[in-house]
């Protein structure tokens, strides 16, 4: 057990999680708690539980037996529109599990200070760009991910309520499309860009003349590498109430992290095939859903108070990809 001013990462395994206890570790903090599923991770620096975080036993657990100042609410269920389409009721139900589990938990023990981390696609499927966290609950969601959405705004609205009626300090982050090293690379249930590196890696392996791309490659998105919003979460969590409450409001507290700048699906893919040294034709699958028409955030809440993106998505893109080969294909062959 550890003692006093511990940190707990939920969802340490995972990309965001593992990031941000990279950027603790980066700045200084060595009381790290967070938990696995199956495997006990290989950084000996972090302490490991085995929680189920679904399960309300099994956290309860946790945080009578772990004393933590802090929480950095990292885990998820996540997937990109066909893990979404295919399995609703798992990432609605998962998530609203975790989110209450965590908060409510985290509450009981005395936690005053947590971080949650949503999700940009708690904005309406047609909110005006970019998106500002004003839009919230102001138009209907895309349908392809609504499940998803609606249990992270659940999240948001339990950390305004606890903060409302038990005066906790629980603050949300709204980060855009991300991406970097342990991203998930399932062809099945991975998100566009480590599904299209993967795609345009094989491609160039197989010696193929094109890669087929979903969608019109006509909608624009926004990219964050994981680092970059490690960096903003210990941003937003360390800053003095003060500065945080001018701009987070009791009724609408979450703040929007990205970069501030978009580009569209086929852009990205051109990138992406020079990145990987594809030199193929590149198609498009029209008959696929091409989902939210554009997800571009309005990140001047962030910037008015002192934090801004650092890594271009070029030089992003080519760490990914490293890690890819080093930890993915490596591993395959």
């Amino acid at each position: 057990m550890q003692g006093q001013n511990a940190i707990f990462i939920a969802g340490g395994t995972g990309m965001v999680g593992s990031a941000i206890i990279r950027a603790l570790q980066k700045n200084g903090h060595s009381n790290i708690i967070s938990n696995y599923h199956e495997r006990v991770p290989a950084d000996t620096s972090v302490e490991w539980h085995k929680i189920d975080l679904t399960d309300q036993a099994e956290v309860c657990e946790f945080f009578q037996n772990n004393p933590v100042d802090q929480v950095f609410l990292a885990a998820a269920k996540v997937g990109g529109i066909h893990a979404n389409n295919t399995y609703p009721a798992e990432f609605i139900r998962d998530n609203l599990a975790i989110e209450c589990n965590v908060l409510h938990e985290a509450h009981k023990a005395g936690v005053q200070r947590l971080l949650f981390l949503g999700s940009s696609c708690i904005y309406p499927k047609f909110a005006e760009q970019p998106m500002k966290e004003e839009a919230l609950l102001t138009g209907t969601l895309e349908p392809t991910n609504e499940p998803y959405a609606i249990a992270k705004i659940a999240g948001i609205k339990l950390c305004e309520s606890y903060n409302r009626q038990h005066g906790r300090d629980y603050r949300s982050v709204m980060p855009t499309n991300l991406y970097g090293p342990g991203d998930n690379f399932d062809p099945e249930n991975s998100h566009v860009i480590p599904a299209l590196l993967r795609r345009f890696h094989e491609a160039k392996a197989a010696e193929d003349k094109k890669v087929v791309v979903w969608g019109s490659g006509r909608p624009r998105r926004e990219f964050l590498h994981v680092d970059d919003l490690a960096d903003a979460c210990m941003f937003v969590m360390n800053m003095a109430e003060e500065k945080y409450n001018r701009v987070a409001e009791p009724m609408l507290s979450h703040i929007n992290v990205g970069t501030g700048t978009d580009l569209s699906i086929a852009e990205l893919a051109e990138m992406i095939a020079r990145v990987v040294g594809f030199k193929g034709k590149i198609e498009y699958d029209t008959s696929m859903p091409d989902g939210t028409p554009r997800k571009l955030l309005d990140v001047s809440k962030i910037t008015q108070i002192g934090w801004k993106a650092g890594i271009p998505l070029e030089e992003g893109l080519k760490q990914t990809y490293a890690w890819y080969l080093e930890n993915i294909e490596s591993s395959r062959g």
